[in-house]
């Protein structure tokens, strides 16, 4: 694959020294899994190197093309916005140098096999050991990847015998995870297993963990677990060479049909045509200044 375009692995980064040590373990997996193809690994905050040091390096190791793949779950600001800024930086500093852009994760069949593989891990011996599971995502200020939590939920829910499955968000979105608690106790779950929709641990991780633990806490009657983020998962490793060679193909597409930068969503108008192509640090402000978002 010596004249394969290069593979940059584009994470968004983490206060946390488990969430980026994590990162760089899925890297290592993802390695394996293509052992003759170019892969560059960058981040968009909070880590080193940041994504214009790792498209630097790639060019300067010989790359004449690189195929960028955001190793995000739920669509939102640092998809939309950080991921195409990077290389929209790269084009100016590398003119002969061809960057395209890959989909997100998304709702994947393989996402959601692990996503249910963790909750049975919460579960212990199985699914019948819990009544209700509350997943939790980062939370946005983009209604757009809020909702596709939702649908994560009900795919997660259809015919995998884990029955009441409950969306929530551990920041910027409601419901919040104690919310998602009381829901699932009002329908009358008994046994409830809290699982982080996250690739990686990090801050946030930690924060359901805590949440989740206090909700239990005031509740002695339920029966509260905790289980683990999705991980480096050989799994959503080939998913991402699946998105890296549908951007190859040219087949890769945005999921733009509910951005707020295009679509005028009731409440979002004023978004719509916003210029984010080239913020300098790629920083989606509305998250920078409230929490950290980690994948």
């Amino acid at each position: 694959m010596a004249d394969a375009p290069a593979l940059l692995l584009v994470g968004h980064g983490s206060r946390s020294a488990a969430g980026v040590d994590a990162y760089w373990e899925f890297a290592a997996v993802l390695r394996d899994r293509a052992p003759d193809l170019r892969i560059g690994c960058g981040f968009i905050e909070l880590a080193a190197p940041d994504l214009d040091t790792a498209i630097d390096d790639l060019v300067a190791g010989g790359a004449t093309s690189v195929v960028a793949v955001p190793l995000v779950l739920l669509g939102a600001g640092h998809l939309k916005s950080d991921g195409p800024a990077a290389l929209a930086r790269g084009r100016l500093r590398h003119p002969g140098v061809s960057f395209s852009y890959a989909r997100d994760l998304g709702i994947h069949p393989s996402v959601l096999a692990v996503a249910e593989e963790r909750v049975r891990d919460a579960a212990g011996a199985g699914a019948s050991q819990v009544d209700g599971v509350v997943l939790v995502s980062r939370g946005s200020s983009d209604p757009d990847a809020n909702a596709d939590l939702y649908k994560v939920g009900r795919l997660l829910a259809d015919s995998r015998g884990l029955r009441l499955v409950e969306p929530a968000f551990v920041s910027l979105a409601v419901p919040d995870v104690a919310a998602a608690l009381d829901r699932c106790l009002r329908l009358g779950a008994s046994r409830v297993a809290v699982v982080p929709y996250f690739l990686f641990t990090g801050v946030l991780v930690e924060r359901i963990r805590a949440q989740a633990e206090a909700w239990a806490a005031a509740h002695p009657d339920v029966s509260v677990v905790v289980g683990p983020e999705l991980g480096p998962d050989v799994r959503i490793a080939d998913l991402v060479l699946e998105r890296y060679h549908e951007a190859r193909r040219g087949e890769a597409r945005m999921n733009c049909d509910c951005c707020i930068y295009r679509a005028p969503l009731p409440g979002y108008e004023s978004r719509v045509g916003a210029p984010v192509a080239l913020q300098p640090h790629g920083h989606d402000h509305e998250h920078a200044h409230q929490h950290e978002h980690e994948h």
